[in-house]
């Protein structure tokens, strides 16, 4: 695989348009990079799309102005928790990201920001993000504290194990219990089955953004499911997103979805998820990211699929 270049974003508009000392800042939460929010927001819309409301609540199917609250809510608290996990994520492997030629640029291994500074920031952003937090019942407030676990253990999983994409699903799909619970105030089955597609995808999606570091991930020693998988990466992926697919599908109907509403766009979702799988070039960096960027579409047409279905359901 050819050397991989830096994922700093300096033509970033939010960047051109920030004050030089807030650059840093920007760019060590991502900011400047807003795509991938979507694969950490998407998750807890649909756990608020699926869950049930009482009859005669809102409008289809339950619906309303509380609703659309959410929305909004888990809007901004997925922008800043992606920020507080990416400032986490970079504190720790300050050191690894200087010898990667993807992440030696980024602020903390490049001198713009130091860890003091960082670790400030992560206390602000995790500030901020609880203020979102206590908008909520008490059961979902309980789960976002309790996802602060593993918010800050993924970045040293690839230390340890072969599957630090594992537990990236975890983190990035616990909003799949949050948006359930925030509407039906307790945990059912559906749910932990979306939460475990949710783990499926990841599993597939990221393993796909960790070939761009496979040669540098090998030379200095972390690990990851692209390296392990190697050249069975491709079936590896395909069997990950089937499982995907499979809960979804699963979790939507035990939830009393309307079935033709709601598996409609799940089938197109399926087949940007097979697109993926059949074009990928996994010795291409930027294909690789591609593919990776992509995933936004595939959890839209998810999430248009659980709405309808449950705007429909009887």
């Amino acid at each position: 695989m050819t050397d991989t270049a830096s994922d700093m974003r300096p033509q970033s508009r939010l960047l051109r348009w920030a004050p030089p000392g807030v650059r840093p800042y920007l760019t060590l939460a991502r900011l400047d990079r807003p795509k991938p929010v979507m694969l950490l927001l998407y998750p807890c819309w649909w756990g608020l799309a699926m869950a049930p409301r009482p009859s005669g609540v809102g409008g289809p199917a339950g619906f309303g102005w509380t609703d659309l609250w959410y929305v909004i809510l888990f809007a901004i608290g997925a922008l800043v928790m992606r920020g507080a996990g990416c400032t986490v994520n970079d504190i720790l492997d300050r050191d690894f990201d200087g010898r990667v030629a993807r992440t030696r640029t980024r602020p903390i291994p490049s001198g713009a920001i130091s860890p003091t500074q960082a670790v400030l920031f992560l206390i602000a952003q995790l500030l901020l993000g609880f203020l979102i937090l206590i908008q909520f019942n008490s059961v979902t407030v309980g789960l976002g504290i309790a996802s602060l676990l593993v918010v800050f253990t993924y970045p040293l999983m690839k230390r340890i194990t072969w599957w630090p994409q594992f537990f990236l699903g975890l983190a990035f799909n616990w909003g799949a219990l949050v948006g359930w619970t925030a509407v039906t105030g307790g945990l059912a089955l559906p749910s932990l089955i979306l939460f475990a597609a949710g783990i499926c995808w990841t599993l597939g999606y990221d393993t796909i953004y960790a070939l761009q570091d496979i040669e540098d991930d090998a030379r200095i020693g972390l690990k990851s499911t692209a390296r392990l998988f190697g050249r069975a990466t491709r079936r590896w992926v395909a069997g990950f997103y089937a499982l995907t697919v499979l809960g979804i599908g699963t979790a939507g109907l035990l939830a009393g979805l309307a079935p033709l509403p709601f598996l409609l766009p799940l089938a197109v979702g399926t087949a940007q998820l097979a697109w993926q799988v059949t074009a990928l070039v996994p010795d291409r960096p930027a294909d690789c990211l591609a593919k990776f960027n992509s995933n936004r579409w595939f959890g839209l047409m998810v999430l248009a699929g659980l709405a309808a279905g449950r705007a429909f359901a009887g």
